[in-house]
């Protein structure tokens, strides 16, 4: 892969004939990208799904191909593309419905707004793939019939099209009122009883680790099952039954619903499995006595879910900060705190509460200010990106807390270029900083040229607009691909400079 071709076909700046040059070389991977580009005319798409089809389901999406650019006879890649944005005519979809080549079909079946004709034709499909990939974007009227198609992944797919009847999604869910399968992928390949080694040696072998059917297709019935689970349309009823079932991937699709009663609630919340608990204390239906429970439960990963809960009660949330890791990020219960709750929480005693605080950026000034001062250096980190904050105030911090707040300071959006060029001239460096200023609006070429010094700053800076010129020689011949990636997609980058840069055609 050339990796400056790539940045090239990604560069807005690219003048309209290097963008001609481009696609004249252009393989799949690069076309792909040059589909992307805003400024592409539409004789520049038409050239380049000409060039490489596959391009064309791209510039279907962005609207750069119509039908009338498209023989689906010698294009079929970009008329299919087409269909799939609902643009192509009927007579593809009917063209499509009976082609030899069973992508194809799988692609249609995918399609919205297919014929009724070609719907019925895709729905008989002797290939299942073509079948099941109808039935997940089928109308609640197909989907019904197709939840009773002897193979289990048409069935699967119904189960989890939100669009299925929900007496359906119970029906597969249950089992009742469903005719029994016939045929799954275990039992279509092995001689049953049979088990899948999850240590398989058969390179060819696409069975997923633990497979199995004893003649009632288990393995493939639990998949169908967990999709219905997780399938909002699904009677609450239904799944409600499912929160005590020896499965703990069912049970954890359970945990994960809306709608379930409070009481199914509080008995997932004593479930033996972490995984469950863990995945209901992010549910936003469970009520406040669940949420205590769960408060209690040192389980793996409950609590910090928990946490993350967008009704999570404060004094539970401040208890939680104590005892699990958060991380640098903006909490739903912190920010939809109302103004007393802002200011007590500021207020706290504990630094790690006041640091939950800090991370909005919508604070009122005083507090906003006052959190600057703070003591406590991980505080004054988490405030220090806040907009509004004065270049004295910034420099401020620095001065008392030094490399431990200058990564935050440098991601200021009112950070200085000079102040930002001094903080790339600290040493011993703060890398943290150098990689905060690489991707700073106000970076200057010095700062930048500071940024190449560290990896992965090296990396951002190298796409900065503001970087000087004598520095992309170097960039564009580094050992890194990504530097040189982007640094030939850099909109600085000279023209001729870009000229060098593509195979002469």
């Amino acid at each position: 892969m050339d990796h400056a071709l790539h940045g090239l076909a990604a560069n807005p700046s690219l003048p309209p004939d290097l963008v001609d040059r481009l696609i004249s070389v252009a393989d799949a991977d690069l076309a792909d990208e040059l589909a992307d580009r805003a400024d592409l005319t539409h004789d520049q798409a038409t050239t380049l799904a000409t060039h490489i089809e596959s391009s064309a389901q791209r510039l279907a999406q962005h609207g750069m191909l119509t039908a009338a650019n498209v023989d689906p006879a010698t294009r079929p890649a970009a008329a299919l593309a087409l269909l799939g944005e609902g643009s192509g005519p009927a007579a593809w979809a009917r063209l499509f419905a009976t082609d030899p080549d069973v992508t194809r079909r799988e692609r249609l079946a995918g399609c919205p707004g297919l014929p009724r004709d070609v719907v019925e034709t895709l729905a008989a499909d002797p290939d299942t793939h073509v079948v099941a990939e109808l039935a997940f974007g089928a109308t609640p009227e197909v989907a019904a019939a197709l939840a009773a198609h002897p193979r289990t992944e048409v069935r699967r797919a119904v189960a989890a099209n939100e669009a299925t009847p929900p007496t359906v999604l119970a029906g597969l869910l249950t089992g009742e009122g469903i005719p029994h399968v016939q045929r799954c992928p275990v039992c279509e390949r092995e001689e049953t009883p049979f088990l899948h080694d999850p240590e398989c040696p058969r390179p060819d072998c696409d069975l997923p680790a633990g497979a199995s059917c004893d003649g009632f297709h288990e393995s493939a019935a639990h998949g169908i099952q967990q999709a219905a689970l997780h399938n909002p349309a699904t009677p609450a009823s239904a799944a409600a039954g499912f929160a005590e079932h020896p499965s703990e991937l069912l049970r954890r699709a359970v945990a994960a619903r809306r709608d379930l009663p409070a009481e199914v609630y509080g008995r997932l919340a004593l479930d033996p499995a972490p995984g469950v608990r863990a995945d209901l204390a992010q549910n936003p239906s469970i009520d406040d006595a669940v949420i205590e429970v769960l408060a209690q439960d040192r389980g793996h990963d409950v609590q910090r879910r928990l946490a993350h809960h967008p009704r999570v009660p404060l004094d539970v949330l401040v208890r939680l900060v104590g005892r699990t890791r958060i991380g640098p990020t903006l909490l739903p219960r912190i920010a939809i705190a109302s103004p007393t709750e802002i200011e007590e929480l500021a207020q706290s005693p504990l630094a790690t509460v006041r640091m939950l605080i800090a991370r909005r950026r919508d604070l009122p000034a005083p507090i906003r200010d006052a959190l600057t001062t703070d003591p406590d250096a991980a505080v004054v980190t988490s405030i220090a990106s806040h907009p509004g904050l004065s270049e004295a105030r910034l420099r401020a911090m620095v001065d008392r807390h030094g490399v431990r707040v200058m990564a935050g300071v440098a991601a200021n959006p009112d950070a200085t270029g000079q102040l930002l060029e001094e903080l790339s001239r600290q040493r011993p460096q703060a890398r943290k900083a150098l990689r905060e200023i690489a991707r700073h609006r106000n970076a200057t070429a010095r700062a930048l040229l500071a940024c190449l010094s560290d990896e992965k700053a090296r990396r951002t800076a190298a796409g900065h607009p503001a970087l000087p010129a004598q520095a992309f020689a170097e960039l564009l011949g580094d050992g890194d691909w990504q530097v040189v990636e982007a640094a030939a997609a850099n909109p600085s980058l000279p023209a001729a400079v870009m000229a060098q840069l593509l195979p002469r055609t």
